[in-house]
């Protein structure tokens, strides 16, 4: 067991974390890049994830915002 190595993870909302080597990676989330140590993951995560916001709440239609359905009215 290597207690000492983690894998950033990644779920659909396009969140980070960092999840030990010894455990599953619970359903939700996968994997990107290869195992490191703490620092080095928190360190890449700190790199890439540069907008906290979740994926569905920066893809959502402005508050107000009307969808187009496609016909003239």
């Amino acid at each position: 067991m290597n207690e000492d190595l983690y894998h950033v993870v990644v779920n659909h909302e396009e969140q980070y974390s960092i999840w030990p080597t010894y455990h599953d990676v619970p359903a939700g989330w996968r994997i990107t890049g290869e195992p490191s140590t703490r620092e080095e993951c928190l360190r890449r995560i700190e790199e890439e994830w540069t907008d906290m916001t979740p994926k569905s709440a920066r893809t959502a239609p402005a508050d107000g915002a009307r969808v187009a359905t496609g016909t003239a009215g």
